[in-house]
């Protein structure tokens, strides 16, 4: 092995160590924090025991899913077992399965850590918002350097073993699956309980959010987990492998006599995770400060530290490419600004959301209106920062030389997500501080402690929403250079096949116009999907609150002693979930392999761009207005435009309601959906290669 490549491989081992070093250490420090409260252990404990039941039952569905595929995976990839070097079907095969294990280990250490956090920053928020914050955010942490060390861990095992980036497919494959389900499965599940809740309970009966007489109260704690937890975490998982994935397939193309890209991409990953460790490790709150000011501080801190330090590796490596560098510079830059962009319409003290929770006096219609037209404004600055920093990575790095390009592009998405350490903790500790919020309404902690929780929740909503777009903006350029990737693959599959290579796709070829029509299509049918599932899920757990309002005596009062079955809207969500997740990313992927088959690898090319248009103006427009209404609905609640319980909190409601699933369910699935067909396009090019109608 070439021993620059063997220092880097060192290098990113020691960073995957310390980093999982570093989540041990919260991990305890969050554990041996006071958590007395016999009321809160009780409440806390239920929402444990939902999370880890739906997380198991959700798993066993997942594994059939992942048994299936690999069998497929070792009949017909990298080609025909019939046809080419079986030890190539193998290792695919279990680079996919290894990509869906570490995957769902990622998730369920999120689930563990945050079902502890909760009830522990709850009962901090007694004595302040400075310790409930930290709890929290190291709570978040732990989630965020375990996706990101099993990421690291994971790509670097498979190019170390088998030495072949294209075997690297099969385990970025693995991870989106399971991701593509896991964020469908548990936006479907949060999103139901949450919409149940909100509107049997601060609607028709003018209760309080959290209120433990509400049976679908612990459900929606539970879907905190699941969904903004474990889905989330999976979901940047997925991004984070798929873009060293993309980068590492061009840069083995490019690396003929010593593999100084693929080193590069390494080094550049491997300090995107040291950088985030320091960010954490630095991360302040004062007294009485601004908990949203703190969570981008310290993003900003682990953006400027990567700079530095990829910066010198660079002048430090002989062979490096400060071009290169630059890209990567470029895409991380344009992510953090994509994330202030978010925040100006998100964010509940900037002038968007006061705007929309305005228009909540004159009816819930007005939300709706003002909500879907700033969300389709919000969309445009990222968008932009995407194209802008493709074009800028793609011009910067084309002087050196044929295929660089494109490798810069996929550069540039490692950039963006080197922070992604970062990024998930600050993402992480949104639901956490929801829970906690909701302990301490059920705990009757008091008003000034509701109030700390409350302040909380807020940043987190707000940053969620940023994360949100973080993810979204990286997953643009991510699948930029998948797109670049599968153009590798094709062209290898069909100079062994005596055929003309591809230099692009022309729009004006009716192969290429076909596939780019159902590609734009796709996106917006799989949206309709999860959120029709969370409607049909919604309706039923909303009968079954009615219900037990109707026939336990004494429930709707508050009757001591006297509480709902919340074992039984959690056994709903559940149901619902796990019924409806699989449909919509079967969908996706099979729609990928007809347009293969049918229009061959052209046409894949323009289902491939038509997918990544459509995909990202939705996931972009569905997450920033979701997190605009639900932050017009905590401004309206925190005592502005009439404040509870009046006419415009009850539209600010409704706006909320429309914009859970649109943000925690079908917008943040979307990017991965992009990312999942994009893999079997890529996997699947030598047999479209070989077999198509046209």
């Amino acid at each position: 092995m070439d021993p620059k490549l063997s220092l880097i491989y060192m290098i990113s081992f020691f960073s995957v160590t310390i980093a999982f070093a570093f989540a041990v250490f919260l991990l305890v420090w969050v554990k041996k924090q006071k958590n007395e409260n016999k009321k809160i252990q009780e409440v806390s404990a239920l929402i444990k025991a939902g999370a880890n039941t739906f997380m198991k039952k959700e798993y066993k569905v997942l594994a059939i899913f992942a048994g299936v595929a690999a069998v497929i995976i070792f009949i017909l990839l990298p080609v025909p077992v019939w046809k080419g070097d079986i030890v190539d079907n193998i290792s695919i095969t279990i680079a996919f399965i290894a990509g869906t294990v570490l995957s769902a280990i990622a998730g369920k250490i999120g689930i563990i850590v945050a079902t502890s956090a909760n009830s522990r920053a709850a009962e901090a928020a007694q004595k302040g918002i400075k310790p409930a914050f930290l709890i929290a955010f190291r709570g978040g942490a732990v989630m965020g350097l375990a996706v990101v060390g099993f990421s690291l861990l994971g790509v670097c095992a498979v190019l170390w073993v088998v030495g072949d980036a294209t075997i690297l497919l099969g385990f970025s494959f693995g991870a989106s699956s399971l991701a593509l389900f896991a964020k469908a499965g548990g936006g479907i599940f949060t999103k139901t309980a949450d919409i149940s809740a909100d509107l049997t309970g601060k609607v028709e009966l003018g209760i309080p959010e959290d209120d433990p007489r509400n049976p679908a109260v612990i459900a929606d704690n539970v879907g905190d987990n699941v969904g903004d937890v474990a889905g989330m975490g999976a979901d940047l998982f997925d991004s984070n492998v798929a873009a060293m994935t993309a980068a590492l397939v061009i840069a083995q193309t490019l690396d003929t006599s010593t593999p100084v890209n693929t080193a590069m991409v390494f080094c550049y990953a491997a300090l995107g995770l040291i950088s985030s460790i320091l960010g954490i490790a630095t991360a302040r709150i004062g007294k009485n400060g601004n908990p949203t000011r703190a969570l981008n501080a310290s993003t900003y801190v682990t953006t400027g530290i990567f700079i530095v330090l990829t910066a010198f590796s660079t002048y430090f490596f002989n062979g490096f490419e400060w071009r290169i560098w630059g890209a990567s510079t470029i895409g991380l830059l344009v992510g953090v600004i994509i994330g202030i962009t978010t925040n100006y319409f998100t964010d509940d003290s900037k002038p968007i959301v006061r705007k929309v929770a305005k228009a909540s006096n004159s009816g819930s219609a007005f939300t709706i209106l003002s909500g879907i037209s700033y969300g389709f404004i919000s969309a445009l600055p990222a968008m932009i920062g995407i194209a802008v920093s493709a074009l800028a990575a793609y011009q910067l790095c084309d002087p050196l030389g044929e295929g660089y390009a494109m490798f810069g592009i996929s550069m540039a998405a490692v950039g963006m997500l080197s922070i992604v350490g970062m990024i998930i903790s600050n993402d992480a500790y949104g639901p956490i501080v929801d829970n906690a919020r909701g302990l301490a309404e059920m705990g009757n902690l008091g008003e000034d402690t509701v109030r700390i929780a409350d302040e909380l929740d807020s940043a987190g909503n707000t940053v969620k929403a940023v994360t949100k777009g973080f993810a979204i903006g990286a997953a643009g350029l991510t699948v930029i250079a998948l797109l670049g990737a599968y153009m590798a693959e094709v062209n290898v599959a069909l100079k062994e096949a005596g055929k003309a290579l591809l230099t692009g796709f022309d729009i004006m070829n009716p192969t290429v116009f076909f596939g780019v029509l159902i590609g734009a299509a796709i996106p917006a049918v799989f949206s309709a999907m999860l959120m029709l599932g969370v409607d049909k899920n919604a309706q039923r757990m909303v009968a079954e609150i009615h219900r037990q309002f109707k026939e336990i005596i004494g429930l709707k009062e508050g009757r001591e002693g006297v509480k709902p079955d919340y074992d039984r809207c959690i056994e709903i969500a559940t149901r619902g979930a796990l019924k409806e997740l699989i449909p919509a990313g079967l969908m996706a992927i099979v729609a990928t392999l007809a347009v293969g088959f049918i229009g061959g690898v052209s046409a894949i090319g323009g289902f491939l761009l038509g997918n990544i248009v459509s995909g990202l103006l939705l996931a972009l427009f569905m997450s920033n207005a979701g997190g605009l209404w639900d932050n017009a609905k905590k401004y309206v609640e925190s005592g502005n435009e009439g404040g509870k319980g009046s006419e415009a909190h009850k539209a600010a409601v409704v706006g909320d309601t429309v914009g859970d699933p649109f943000k925690d369910t079908a917008g943040p699935s979307i990017n991965t959906q992009i990312t999942v067909v994009s893999l079997v396009a890529s996997l699947m090019s030598t047999i479209f290669v070989a077999f198509s109608i046209f």
